[in-house]
């Protein structure tokens, strides 16, 4: 029996004689609102039996209404009045008027009622009753009724015991009333009411036309509307269809969904040799060699349709693609049941209206074979690796204020206040390390003796900064900025920053040399952050310069940032190598650290790994000094992330995440992400707190946690799944320039899964993050742009992208562009190019691209036979799982051309990727993704089976 009851009729006006005893019944009877309780469980009467044997002979659609199963199952009193008052109020427009019929639907008992009666329409629109009955009663075309009944136990579990659903779902529905009832929306009319009925609460619906004689239902239209209402109020149970609903059966669905996994996984795993399909695929491509006009099915003749169909009746015989389709059946069957209760046998695979795309499948590669094409095989879905959020520590330029180097010396070393200077008399600044001063800096930091107090360390600033102490007005900055002991203050920030820049540039012209020298640095790095001023990276420039003259290590660190970025300056790497280079010298651990880079990456210099080591373990020695003086927390997470990646010392995550806690607890939001992001990476420590450091990091504004916390609400992982939530926290780390959140942004709204689909939007984050040169948005774009499918096609922006994305080692993008350059079809051919992009592909060990060289050479397509080199090759791709790859290491010696010995394998592929697509749309999805951590389960069962690891289902269907 179906879960869901939807009824149609016309409403009539003249009453049915044959009909009428029912309605003296129902008119006279006692209700079932007044039953006696005690009597519902006995037998039904005699009455009451004559009464269904008529009605059922009369109205024979009763015996398909859920109140009839219930009396079939328990024939007792209270069962019988159900059917015999459902019955009758299901068909009331054969026994009476309209006005009746308006009546009844909206005053009936159990009504739920909208102010005085229960009708309600759309939102906005006031329903009056009489004025309801009198359109009703004047209209001179159909009106048709329906009745949509669930049982009570699935009313209750998806909330449609309540009129507030109903009128939710049905004032949605105005547009599916208008498409299947042929009804213009401006013309359409509709009225509803709810009734809560004990067993099964159900709604009427009234629907015509304002236009006279218009609009018409047919039972496919029916059955349309019954098929949407359905996905929609059991939206939750098909989405969910292999969880587990009740403990009765969890076994049966988890054995069914185990069931179409393992078939899905054979039939992409699985060879098909038939000499059958081979010989009449090979007559239909000499046929539509001799064929003009499209070269699509239903174009064609009916003796080449034939064929067609022969072909793909040939292909349903082989064992694993019968039984999947047998596996889908039954799947399908379990969608019906939900609004039918009439499952339809299976057709033969060439007459199942749902996988016609099958047969154009057969001719394209009938068309293949025939124009002696080059094939490729590659249609098993793969997803692209997801990028990581945790980067090496950035440049300190790149970063705010609060993580660039200070020159000021550790607390305990700081000058006394003799050495202080000041501004020229009457100026009423100063830039001194006067007693309060160096105290407020031990607070701020912690020293010997001294445990870290923000508190206090802000009230000595304030003191300091309102007698005129530029250094204090300065650090005062970095604590509203930071969060240090208050709430994070960007406006409060940049006032102290403008009244510290005031204080430098007055106090400068009267300095002492040394003094001066430091000044000038410091005004260089709040021009060059932009703190306290516009950020002016030519007058930071000019500041820096004069510093560097009196040889001012920070100073030389900083306008070496400058050089290497060309900000203000010209861009010149062998420059800010020099300056790195001359600041290192001087023991600036930072500078040290960034000439590692550049010797490690060869910028400026030559590339040289064993100076690289050098300079890097230089800036780890310098940053441990420095922070057993400081206890400065931007130095314990620039040394948890060396300790982490094992940059310039041993890798020890142990010592790493100590580093990080305690620069976490300063509030510092790099460390907070990287200590949560590491505990769960590790499974070390509680994951709960693991998230709230991400989430603390998150709410911070670290862009980084931002996306890796979406990610975890995205995946269900260690917290409750909330789309809403991932995409919230997307898209502030995307607006924050996090390529990666970009990108993944751009695959949620282009997939349209999880949040609707938008184009538009998809496009706009994915383009934001490959011109950040994120290599993976840069593939997915370009892929879009060669397909057109969601695009208009453009060629030449997508070779544009995928060179970009295949220049930075994406072997996806290699790989893709490979096969361009062969094919030589929306691109000039050029086998040399290809050759090279597949090699490149090849030996970072993707199996396509090792393939399609392997078949290359041992086929002599293209490039000269060489099957010295295509052995290794085939042998490489068989090993990761690559089938086609194996299939020619078994036929080596075969003379045959390899496109028609494969053509059944491949038609079986992609007859397992139709069965798929058309499985996920079912469960409202679009790619073959059920549940994440089912996923996993299954993977780890994979493997226990003995599947190499990453031989997986993915996330994300690209088809190569």
């Amino acid at each position: 029996m179906p879960k869901i009851i939807f009824t149609s009729h016309y409403m009539r006006d003249a009453p049915a004689e044959h009909l009428k005893n029912y309605v003296e019944y129902i008119g006279t009877r006692e209700g079932v609102e007044k039953l006696d309780e005690s009597k519902a469980l006995l037998p039904a009467t005699m009455k009451q039996r004559q009464l269904i044997g008529q009605l059922v002979r009369d109205i024979p659609e009763s015996r398909e209404m859920l109140e009839y199963s219930d009396y079939q199952l328990h024939p007792t009193i209270g069962n019988a009045s159900e059917l015999i008052t459902r019955a009758l109020e299901q068909n009331l427009d054969l026994v009476g008027k309209r006005e009746n019929y308006v009546d009844y639907i909206a005053n009936r008992p159990r009504v739920e009622r909208v102010g005085e009666h229960g009708l309600f329409t759309d939102a906005g629109v006031p329903v009056v009753l009489a004025q309801v009955q009198s359109d009703v009663v004047g209209h001179k075309g159909p009106v048709w009724t329906h009745v949509v009944s669930l049982r009570r136990e699935d009313a209750a579990r998806l909330g449609y015991d309540s009129g507030k659903e109903w009128m939710a779902l049905l004032r949605s529905k105005r547009a599916m009333f208008s498409k299947y009832m042929k009804i213009d929306s401006e013309n359409l009319r509709w009225y509803a009411a709810f009734h809560n009925e004990s067993h099964h609460p159900h709604v009427h619906i009234m629907v015509y036309s304002a236009k006279d004689n218009d609009g018409y239902l047919t039972k496919e239209s029916i059955e349309a509307m019954r098929s949407e209402l359905a996905h929609d109020i059991f939206r939750q149970d098909f989405a969910h269809i292999y969880e587990e609903q009740n403990q009765a059966r969890a076994g049966l669905k988890q054995g069914a969904a185990d069931l179409m996994d393992e078939l899905l996984r054979q039939s992409a795993s699985g060879v098909c040799e038939n000499k059958v399909i081979e010989e009449k695929i090979q007559r239909l491509a000499g046929r539509l060699q001799n064929t003009g006009g499209k070269k699509v099915y239903g174009y064609l003749k009916a003796d080449v349709k034939a064929l067609v169909d022969q072909i793909v009746d040939e292909l349903a015989k082989d064992a694993r693609v019968a039984e999947l389709y047998v596996a889908w059946g039954k799947w399908q069957d379990e969608i019906l049941k939900t609004y039918t209760g009439k499952p339809q046998p299976l057709p033969p695979l060439s007459r199942q209206p749902q996988f016609k795309s099958i047969k154009n499948m057969v001719i394209a590669e009938a068309m293949n074979i025939g124009g002696h094409h080059f094939t490729f095989e590659d249609e098993a879905p793969r997803e692209l690796p997801e990028p990581d959020a945790m980067p090496e520590p950035p440049a300190p330029e790149d970063l705010p204020e609060s993580f660039q180097p200070d020159a000021e010396p550790a607390p305990d070393e700081m000058p006394d206040a003799d050495n202080s200077f000041r501004a020229s008399e009457g100026a009423g600044f100063r830039a001194d390390w006067s007693k309060d001063y160096k105290l407020a800096r031990k607070y701020l930091y912690g020293a010997k003796n001294v445990e870290q107090n923000f508190t206090e360390a802000y009230r000595l600033f304030l003191s300091e900064a309102e007698s005129g102490n530029g250094l204090a007005m300065h650090d005062l900055g970095r604590m509203c900025a930071d969060g240090l002991g208050m709430e994070a203050d960007a406006a409060a920030s940049q006032e102290w920053y403008a009244k510290a820049l005031a204080a430098f540039l007055s106090v400068e012209p009267t300095a002492g040399q040394w003094q001066q020298t430091y000044l000038q640095y410091r005004i260089g790095k709040l021009y060059a952050a932009g703190l306290g001023t516009e950020q002016n990276y030519e007058q930071a420039a000019q500041w820096f310069s004069r510093a560097v003259d009196a040889d001012h290590k920070y100073a030389q660190y900083s306008l070496a940032s400058l050089y290497y970025r060309g900000h203000g300056v010209t861009q010149d790497y062998e420059r800010a190598f020099a300056l790195y280079g001359r600041s290192a010298g001087q023991k600036n651990p930072y500078a040290s650290y960034e000439l590692a880079k550049m010797c490690r990456d060869g910028i400026g210099t030559e590339k040289d790994m064993e100076k690289a080591g050098v300079h890097f373990m230089d800036a780890f020695t310098g940053f441990y000094q420095l922070e057993r003086e400081s206890h400065d927390d931007k130095l314990q997470y620039r040394l948890g992330q060396m300790l982490h990646t094992g940059t310039g010392t041993d890798k020890d995550d142990a010592a790493a995440m100590a580093y990080f806690e305690k620069s976490a607890k300063l509030g510092n939001a790099n460390a907070q992400y990287a200590l949560g992001k590491l505990w769960l990476e590790t499974g070390t420590g509680d994951p709960a707190r693991a998230v709230a450091w991400i989430r603390k990091a998150a709410e911070a504004g670290n862009a980084a946690a931002q996306y890796s916390l979406a990610k975890l609400y995205r995946d269900g992982e260690y917290v409750e799944r909330d789309i809403a939530k991932a995409v919230e926290l997307f898209t502030l780390a995307a607006e924050q320039k996090n390529d990666c959140a970009a990108y993944a942004l751009g695959r949620l709204y282009l997939a349209g899964e999880e949040i609707p689909k938008d184009v538009e939007a998809a496009i706009r984050w994915l383009s934001l993050s490959a011109e950040q040169n994120n290599p993976f948005a840069q593939y997915a774009l370009g892929k879009l742009y060669l397909t057109g499918e969601d695009v208009p096609k453009d060629i030449a922006k997508a070779v544009a992208l995928l060179t970009k994305s295949a220049e930075q080692k994406n072997e996806f993008a290699q790989y893709q562009l490979g096969k361009l350059y062969l094919a030589g079809e929306d691109f000039p051919k050029d086998v040399e190019a290809a050759i090279r992009c597949l090699t490149a592909s090849a030996d970072q060990g993707n199996q396509f691209a090792q393939y399609a060289l392997g078949k290359l050479y041992l086929c002599g397509h293209d490039v000269p036979r060489d099957r010295e080199k295509a052995v290794p090759l085939l042998e490489a791709s068989a090993a990761q799982g690559n089938i086609y790859a194996q299939f020619l290491l078994d036929h080596l010696d075969s003379f045959r051309d390899p496109s028609v010995l494969l053509a059944a394998t491949r038609l079986m592929h992609r007859i397992g990727n139709a069965f798929r697509e058309d499985y996920h749309r079912a469960t409202g999805g679009g790619s073959f993704q059920i549940d994440r951590k089912r996923r996993r389960k299954l993977r780890e069962k994979q493997i226990a089976q003995g599947h190499a690891r990453d031989d997986h289902e993915q996330q994300q269907q690209i088809h190569y």
